[in-house]
């Protein structure tokens, strides 16, 4: 039984370990050759898993070679359009300039409701106020609303904006990130003077953050009880 328990821990510290060589599109929207490469990978994995009597290098070679594979396409990929295209496919328009591109959705094998319902997710329930929407090549609908039916930008509506700054997370459920608070230009005085005026301590603090403007956000700990 323990040997099981060990077997599966060091598949799963390789399956990590090969999602993470394969980028990060891998955890996101994938493109079809992408999906097929983690499927394979999970079921390769699965068998030496499930029987105590393969040997853990039966499971570890395909892995390794399916990775080697998925990381030559990726640079293919990466230098040719032409196999690009073949490998992943190319962006399609659904709508142009208004008009519903009824052969492509054939093609696409995209129905109409399918359609609707993807631009309900973007917050568009008239498809009159739509000018172009394109099937992109990882199965996700760009939407792209008629100028005078979006919202108006600060610009264009002679707003001034202003600048916005990105939050550094300074402590995490009670843990100091002590390279964050290096790049927010703090020091362990500061936090403790922080903590100290919200009457808490590290330990107690869920999140704290810290943006260049100075705005803390705090959250204290909650008691469980």
């Amino acid at each position: 039984m323990i040997l099981s328990y060990l077997r599966t821990i060091i598949l799963y510290l390789v399956l990590i370990t090969v999602i993470r060589l394969m980028g990060k599109r891998q955890i996101g929207q994938m493109e079809p050759s992408e999906f097929v490469v983690t499927m394979l990978v999970a079921n390769l994995a699965a068998i030496p898993m499930q029987d105590g009597g393969i040997p853990l290098y039966s499971g570890f070679v395909p892995i390794v070679t399916v990775l080697a594979v998925e990381l030559v396409l990726s640079h293919l990929s990466l230098k040719s359009i032409a196999f690009r295209k073949l490998l992943c496919g190319k962006p399609v328009i659904l709508i142009e300039n208004g008009n519903i591109m009824q052969e492509n959705l054939r093609k696409t094998r995209v129905t109409m409701d399918e359609l609707t319902g993807h631009l309900r997710e973007k917050d568009v329930l008239d498809l009159t106020t739509v000018q172009y929407a394109i099937l992109e090549t990882n199965g996700n609908l760009s939407v792209f609303p008629y100028p005078k039916e979006r919202p108006a930008t600060a610009k264009e509506a002679g707003v001034q904006a202003h600048k916005q700054y990105m939050p550094l997370t300074i402590i995490s459920d009670g843990t100091l990130l002590p390279e964050n608070l290096q790049k927010a230009g703090k020091n362990k005085l500061w936090l403790h003077k922080v903590l100290s005026q919200r009457n808490t301590t590290l330990a107690d603090t869920w999140y704290l953050s810290v943006d260049g403007q100075d705005k803390i956000v705090h959250y204290p700990r909650e008691v469980v009880r």
